[in-house]
């Protein structure tokens, strides 16, 4: 589900959204990162990201991890449904990777927190208390590639925000060693469709009290050994496991 980002991409890697559909409503928390790497041929590519804080978003720590070739550009756009336009753009001011992050299939610890120059004005998505049991509904949005291909100089990311509606899957429905209690496995409800490369550290999200949006992981990677990202599933951060290392970090550093 990486985005630009996870050049150790696999096949199964992830990061846009395979068979998703335009977005159908506002997500005002969605933020996007532009990433290069030119090691691999990629110069147009994103991470997604999520706005916890005003002035802060999560992300996958493999979006910010230059020792695996992914080059963020230095800004971050927060509020459009638009890759390239609208929103509000901000400079990346500090990126703090969770301290026992490491790169691997599946990578562990896959959290990273970006403090934005300044705080903006749009309405930072609540964390959850945790995420729903087996079965419950949610749904991914990215920009990453919509069309599958191996090599990263062909992959063409989304302009538009893309939307799916998924649910959490048990720990047995993604392979063996990749879901747990920090790593949620994530199924779609659509044949054929799952998040892509591009897509890294962009939300999962659950409906919570009064129906509203609630945080509950960013994209990591793929959830088994898979041909292709469509092939499914998705493995996502379990954001409310990382509750408090956010709140420590962000009083931390603001």
């Amino acid at each position: 589900m990486a985005g630009a980002a996870c050049l150790a991409a696999t096949a199964g890697s992830a990061g846009a959204i395979i068979n998703g559909k335009d977005a159908t409503q506002p997500y005002s928390f969605m933020a996007s990162i532009p990433i290069s790497a030119p090691g691999q041929g990629l110069e147009d590519g994103v991470c997604g990201a999520v706005l916890i804080d005003r002035q802060w978003v999560a992300t996958a720590a493999h979006c910010v991890d230059m020792e695996v070739g992914s080059i963020p550009a230095g800004t971050i756009r927060i509020g459009s449904d638009q890759r390239k336009t609208g929103g509000t753009v901000r400079k990346i001011a500090q990126a703090v990777t969770h301290p026992r992050y490491a790169q691997d299939s599946p990578s562990k610890n896959d959290i990273a927190l970006v403090r934005l120059d300044r705080p903006v004005s749009y309405q930072p998505i609540p964390i959850a208390e945790r995420p729903g049991r087996p079965g419950t509904p949610t749904r991914i949005i990215g920009f990453g590639i919509t069309e599958f291909n191996r090599d990263p100089a062909g992959w063409k990311m989304s302009d538009k925000l893309q939307e799916l509606d998924t649910r959490r899957g048990a720990v047995s429905e993604c392979g063996p060693g990749f879901a747990g209690s920090t790593r949620l496995c994530t199924i779609s409800r659509v044949p054929k469709a799952m998040a892509c490369n591009g897509d890294s550290g962009s939300p999962q999200v659950q409906r919570g009290r009064g129906g509203r949006w609630e945080l509950i992981g960013v994209t990591s990677g793929p959830g088994a050994k898979s041909p292709s990202c469509a092939e499914g599933p998705g493995l996502y951060t379990n954001v409310p496991a990382y509750a408090d290392w956010i709140r420590t970090t962000i009083r931390a550093y603001s």
